[in-house]
Order: C-alpha cells, then structure tokens, then sequence
C-alpha cells in the first residue's frame, strides 16, 4: 500500500523552482507523482480501485503521460454516490478540514484535505496571488464566501502564505465592504467578478468614485467572466484584473492563475495538476491547441486524490508564456450550460459578449429556459445602466434582441430591467424552469 508521505510536495519559492523548468523536467516530475497518484487511489479509495479493475487498468500500466487516456472518469455523480466520506484516501485521524459544494442540485460533494494539503494549498494560492500582481506586504480584502465554500479560507491562507495581509470581508454587505476599503485602504482585492460589479455599482450610487481607492489589482474567479467584464471592472476600479481558477473536487482556488503582466490565459500549475482536453461528446484526448473540456488529475493531493476528474469547462491548453507551464485559454462556458434552442446550440457567455458592447446595458443578466407550449422559450433579463430613459431602455431590448438574432442565430425574449439578481457570490447565469 502506497503511503500517503510518498507524494509529498516541495514549496516552490518566488522566481525560482518548478514554474520556470524546462518541459522535461515538468514531464518527469508529473509522470513520477502521476504513478504515486494513481497507485495511492487505487489500494485507499474502493471506488477507483472497482473502477479501475472495471475497465482493466491497473496503476503499474502507467509509465508515461499519454498512459493516463487509460484510465476511467471521474465526475461530480460519482463524488456525491460517494457521500460523504467514500472517496476519502486516509484515516479520519489524518483530515484536519473538510469542504463541501452547497449541493443545490443534488447531495453536496465533500472534500478532504490532510496537514500537508492545506500547506499545498497555501504555497499554491499565494503563488497565484504573487502571479496575480499581490505582493508581500500588501493588504489583502477577501471578499469570497467563509465557510463550507472553498474560495475564502483558500485564499486567506494564501494571503497569509505570501507574507501579505488578510481582510477576510467574506461575502455580502456591500455597504460595509466599501466602508472597510475605504478605511482599511487595501492593496488588492478578491471575489467573484459579479459580485466586484455588484461593488462598483454602488460605489457609484452612492457618489463614490470606484477610481479613487487604494486598490492596485484584483483576482477574481469562482465563474466565468468575459474580457468585455474585464474592462469594465479594469476601468471603473482603475485596477489590474486578473482570472484565478480553481474547483473543490479539485482543491479550490489556486489550480490555474492569470499572470497580470500577460493576462493571456491561466497558467496550470502542472506540478500539482496534469490537465487533459477532451471531446465531450465521445471522451478522446485533444490535441493541444484544441477546444474542448477540461479534465483534471491531480498528483499531490493526499486525503482527497482524483483521476481524470471532468470539470465541465470548456477551454483549450496553450503553450507557456510568462511560465513554462502551460495555459489554459480564459474559461467563459461550461458544456452543462448549454443551452439548445430550436436546434442551435448557445452559451450564456455568448450572450455576454454583445451585451457589454452597448453603454447603455450591464454584463448583469440571467437566462431563463421555459415552455411554451411544446418548444423551449428562452427569456433574457438584463440589467441597464442607471439614468436610462423608457426609450433607451426599449431601443437597448431591440439592439440585443437583433444582434443575438445576427450573429448567434436564435430569437430570444429580451427583458432589460432595473435590477438582475445575480446573488452576493457566484452569478447563477441560467435560470432553468421547463419542468416548473
């Protein structure tokens, strides 16, 4: 049986150490704790040890990368038919935190993380953050949720690590968020875009000016946001923003990072996380440079390890930019998002794009999916700018409603409105009420 002390990581120090090895050295390293991997799932979780017997692998026929392709899925159905503890891979006496997803559309997925994980975890956010554009010393306000949730206790232990300071806002109270950035006077700041929006508009309601503040940077994840959110956020905060990405099946916060000197897509952190693109529909490996979803496997993880984990993200892998670790193309749609209406197939987030192009509407919206007699109907609600007049409000619904008609080739109901509740945290962008 593999010990868990076997697949320990080593911290990774600033400018030096493994983001910046040679492809070589990155391969060898990932084969060496893919094996380790796939070895300690395999006699410590039951499941991959049926799965893998299943589909006739075992962890000895790994030798090389391409190996993996071999090996069977995993996904967010099997996590919760683990409930709660199944795919644990040591002892309780080992876990020192659990995490668990809200499980709003079905039981929640628990999460496990082990001494030596949390300290992963750690060096992995703060070198996110310090790839982000925070640095030592800065003052930090974490506006992620605290809780079960893995973004805020992710990232304040990041902060931490990085030898900056943590405000932990958490979610919510937006009056009290600018009040504390206001006093507090802090150098970067984390959350969800939505909900940075969500600040700056009232900011601006409340006759603040959002370029006024002592914020330098920002990183933001937690959902997909578009490049058209990007400038908004950029130019009404006068800040750097920058895409963190991360899932809790996976770790949380800190798996991928934008680097604030390029903002061309997110480094994977391949020490810890071998990442594949896959075809949706028939589950082959892509090529890189090719779209598809992503699958994650990761090589360190002790209490919590997962194999060929498929994410849902839609994204492709580029070659290494500011790293030699590879990117990851900005993720804006998720393949369970889609939406299929009269035959076409959409995204929220193409919605998103047009949307930011007119001054007189918000990237705040949601789409809701209902019947209408047997076809599905597709309603967009959208928030418009403050100050808009009845007209502008009407001639705005009509250039949206054209333009989706133009150029992603579906007839949708568009509905522009005061306000568009997207929620303190994540924005839930796809409101489904067929079965309603």
């Amino acid at each position: 049986m593999t010990s868990v002390t076997e697949i320990h990581s080593t911290h990774i120090g600033p400018q030096t150490g493994i983001e910046y090895a040679s492809r070589d050295e990155i391969t060898a390293l990932q084969i060496a704790r893919a094996k380790n991997t796939l070895r300690h799932a395999y006699f410590n979780v039951p499941h991959y040890r049926k799965a893998f017997n299943e589909t006739g692998v075992h962890p000895d026929d790994f030798r090389e990368l391409s190996d993996l392709a071999n090996f069977p899925f995993t996904d967010k159905e099997i996590l919760r038919s683990e409930y709660p503890f199944g795919m644990f891979a040591v002892p309780q006496s080992q876990i020192v935190r659990l995490h668990a997803s809200s499980g709003t559309t079905g039981r929640p997925t628990v999460v496990a993380y082990t001494r030596n994980d949390i300290e992963n975890w750690s060096d992995l956010v703060a070198r996110s953050l310090r790839a982000g554009g925070v640095r030592a010393g800065d003052k930090v306000q974490v506006t992620f949720g605290y809780g079960l949730f893995t973004g805020g206790l992710g990232a304040h232990y990041g902060v931490e690590k990085l030898g900056a300071t943590v405000i932990p806002t958490s979610g919510g109270q937006t009056e009290r968020q600018i009040q504390i950035m206001n006093d507090f006077q802090p150098d970067a700041i984390l959350g969800t875009p939505s909900y940075m929006l969500t600040v700056l508009d009232r900011m601006r309601a409340d006759g603040v000016d959002p370029r006024e503040t002592s914020l330098r940077v920002g990183v933001m994840g937690a959902e997909p946001w578009t490049e058209g959110m990007r400038r908004d956020l950029e130019d009404g905060f006068g800040i750097d923003a920058t895409d963190i990405y991360g899932l809790s099946e996976v770790m949380g916060p800190g798996v991928a990072q934008e680097c604030v000197e390029t903002k061309d897509g997110l480094t994977i952190w391949e020490d810890h996380f071998y990442p594949e693109i896959i075809d949706p529909e028939t589950g082959a490996v892509l090529p890189d440079g090719e779209y598809g979803e992503l699958v994650l496997t990761s090589l360190t993880k002790e209490a919590f390890p997962v194999v060929r984990y498929r994410t849902h993200d839609l994204t492709r892998i580029l070659p290494g930019t500011a790293f030699s670790m590879r990117r990851i193309d900005k993720i804006s749609a998720r393949n369970d998002d889609m939406i299929i209406l009269r035959g076409v197939n959409c995204f929220p987030s193409q919605f998103e794009e047009i949307i930011v192009e007119d001054k007189t509407l918000r990237p705040r919206y949601q789409c809701i999916l209902s019947k209408r007699g047997r076809m599905d109907h597709l309603t967009l609600a959208v928030e418009h700018a403050p100050g808009c007049s009845a007209e502008d409000i009407t001639l705005a619904a009509q250039r949206l409603s054209k333009q989706i008609k133009d150029r992603i080739g579906v007839s949708v109901q568009v509905d522009v409105r005061e306000r568009v509740e997207s929620g303190e945290g994540k924005a839930k962008r796809l409101l489904d009420l067929r079965n309603q």
